[in-house]
């Protein structure tokens, strides 16, 4: 098979080096079926633990899953997916991210039988990050910046983060979670400190790298589809599920046009202006990292919806609970958005920034009106902040 650049695949421990005009491979798409799942069993994770403390421990797992999945994004921008070596690699990266995934309902409470789900979890995670250094490695050839760059963040950041991982398993709950916490923020910010002081990474195809991202977008958004279905999936259908429904995915639409309408195409413009060093690290601050928060708001929103739907037709006030997941997520993604402009454009969305305050503050009403008020609620302020940044901009 061809990828976009028109060339086939290499030989095993022969990578090519991505072009300028590489493109998103076939292969990269079906790699990232796994991390549907991952996000799915989070989500589970966040549902059946219904405390800000059970969020907190689901959030820490999908920042480790997000860890493996940026550093798969780096990988194939530096060698096309579509060459055997990477095929082969990237296939064992997808078991091990599996296995992991399996083990999220269970990362800080082994279920009975069987084996340790945490240390489960570490392990495979532990596999992924491995695999994907040795690739990285292969794919470097004969450059000794780049292959640097990878050495030096392996053992300053990689390697403690996992015996800190593998302690948090030892020590079992409370501490675990706190640990595992700790080992990845150090990790996140060593690999942070590294790639500035080191310079050794490379972006070969800015068109790549902005929709490799895209796409996750895409992911983490057709989570919160699926979130619509999960809260009434045992109910029958009639007109407040059909109008929670509507309400539902027209959230999701406001979500993907806050992305998709402008942003994602100046992200990939500001990369287009930017050479070696400056691009790399647009690429890491406005991709690598803060599309970490894009994603988790939208899973975090995606929670709140699925509260929302199961209670669609109740008078009650839809709680605590939903209503914060639904306003943080939102709050989060809009603020997330609002970085991301700011990194790539220059200058700060005024309207977002008011917007993610007032998503914020909204908490307090959609906590004591019913899900679908809560539900209706939140569309308006988000459709309200996306119309006046048009009305705007226009101007």
């Amino acid at each position: 098979m061809q990828d976009a650049s028109g060339t086939t695949g290499g030989r095993v421990g022969r990578l090519r080096t991505a072009g300028e005009s590489s493109r998103v491979t076939t292969f990269e798409l079906f790699f990232d079926l796994v991390y549907v799942f991952a996000f799915t069993q989070v989500s589970r994770l966040m549902a059946e633990t219904h405390s800000a403390f059970g969020i907190l421990q689901a959030l820490i797992v999908l920042a480790l899953m997000w860890w493996t999945w940026a550093a798969f994004g780096w990988l194939a921008n530096q060698a096309p997916a579509d060459q055997a070596g990477m095929r082969i690699g990237m296939t064992a990266a997808m078991i091990a991210v599996f296995i992991a995934a399996l083990t999220i309902p269970e990362a800080y409470e082994d279920l009975p039988g069987g084996w340790n789900g945490p240390l489960v979890l570490v392990l495979a995670y532990t596999a992924v990050r491995i695999i994907h250094a040795t690739l990285y490695l292969a794919a470097a050839g004969e450059d000794a910046g780049l292959r640097r760059q990878v050495l030096v963040t392996q053992a300053v950041a990689m390697v403690p983060a996992v015996a800190a991982l593998l302690v948090g398993v030892w020590l079992g709950s409370p501490w675990q979670t706190w640990i595992w916490l700790a080992a990845w923020l150090y990790d996140a910010g060593l690999t942070y400190l590294s790639s500035r002081s080191v310079g050794g990474w490379r972006i070969h195809s800015t068109a790549h790298w902005a929709e490799r991202y895209g796409l996750v977008v895409i992911l983490a958004l057709g989570e919160s589809i699926v979130a619509i279905g999960v809260g009434v999936a045992r109910e029958p259908i009639g007109p407040a599920i059909a109008i929670g429904s509507a309400l539902a995915v027209a959230l999701s639409v406001l979500l993907w046009w806050a992305y998709f309408a402008r942003l994602a195409e100046a992200g990939e413009h500001a990369l287009e202006r930017r050479s070696d060093a400056a691009r790399v690290q647009l690429a890491i601050d406005a991709y690598t990292y803060v599309h970490l928060v894009v994603v988790a708001g939208v899973i975090l929103a995606a929670l709140g919806v699925e509260d929302a739907m199961a209670h669609i037709g109740d008078a009650e006030a839809f709680g605590w609970f939903g209503a914060s997941a639904l306003a943080a997520g939102l709050a989060a993604y809009i603020a997330a958005t609002a970085v991301f402009a700011r990194l790539a454009e220059g200058r700060w969305p005024v309207v977002r920034v008011v917007g993610t305050l007032l998503l914020a503050a909204s908490v307090a009403l959609l906590a004591v009106v019913p899900a679908m008020a809560a539900l209706a609620i939140a569309v308006v302020l988000v459709a309200v902040v996306l119309a006046v940044e048009g009305a705007m901009r226009r101007r």
